[in-house]
């Protein structure tokens, strides 16, 4: 008699629980100071696409396809794709918070340097030092992660906007951006977006949301 009631007891909690427990978790997120903070945030994209370059874009012969996306939050690293294969990413291990950058042959798409620069932490001399040397016709790609402004300096954006970027000089903490300029191309690039950090329209509590390009470059000139 005693183990029917205890089994019945048993059942019983179950139930209650099963109605009235909250199906709910907060999410924790960490921000660059270390804090935390408990705010329910939306899902971030699936880490298992961080190797795809879809969806697949083909360009005339005398043209360049290539596909970015900015970082999501400080969570998601971003990703660079030239001729439909992935350049710079997470899975490649040479994608980082700050600005990430891809610089390219303009006439056979032969990568020439890929890197990333922490612009909250760290020293924005060496990306000034790879923006002064960038040789004429080649081609320059940029995805924001996490934070791309805070170190980053009046001569540096003057560099950056040489190479067609006319949304760098309003660059700012945790924006979210794409670009793809070139050394000895026109003076302003068709190819960039630019997302502002906005608490009231934020996706990632912190963050906006990721931005995505992709399009066609055209060869530099013989």
């Amino acid at each position: 008699m005693s183990s029917l009631l205890l089994i019945l007891a048993v059942v019983v909690v179950t139930v209650v629980l099963q109605k009235y427990s909250s199906p709910v978790k907060a999410e924790w997120t960490r921000d660059l100071s270390g804090g935390f903070f408990g705010q329910k945030k939306k899902t971030l994209p699936a880490k298992q696409s961080a190797a795809s370059c879809s969806p697949h874009r083909n360009c005339p012969s005398d043209h360049f396809s290539f596909f970015l996306q900015s970082g999501a939050a400080n969570v998601v690293g971003p990703k660079i794709c030239v001729q439909n294969q992935l350049v710079l990413g997470s899975v490649k291990n040479n994608a980082g918070p700050g600005i990430n950058i891809v610089i390219i042959n303009g006439r056979s798409a032969e990568v020439l340097h890929s890197a990333y620069f922490n612009m909250y932490s760290g020293d924005v001399s060496p990306l000034i030092e790879l923006l002064k040397n960038i040789q004429k016709g080649s081609i320059v790609l940029m995805a924001s992660y996490d934070d791309p402004s805070t170190k980053l300096t009046d001569d540096a954006r003057k560099l950056i906007s040489e190479l067609g970027s006319s949304a760098v000089s309003s660059l700012g903490f945790r924006d979210n951006w794409v670009f793809v300029g070139g050394k000895g191309f026109k003076a302003q690039s068709d190819y960039e977006k630019h997302l502002k950090n906005d608490k009231e329209k934020n996706k990632y509590e912190n963050w906006p949301e990721l931005i995505q390009l992709q399009g066609c470059i055209p060869k530099y000139p013989e």
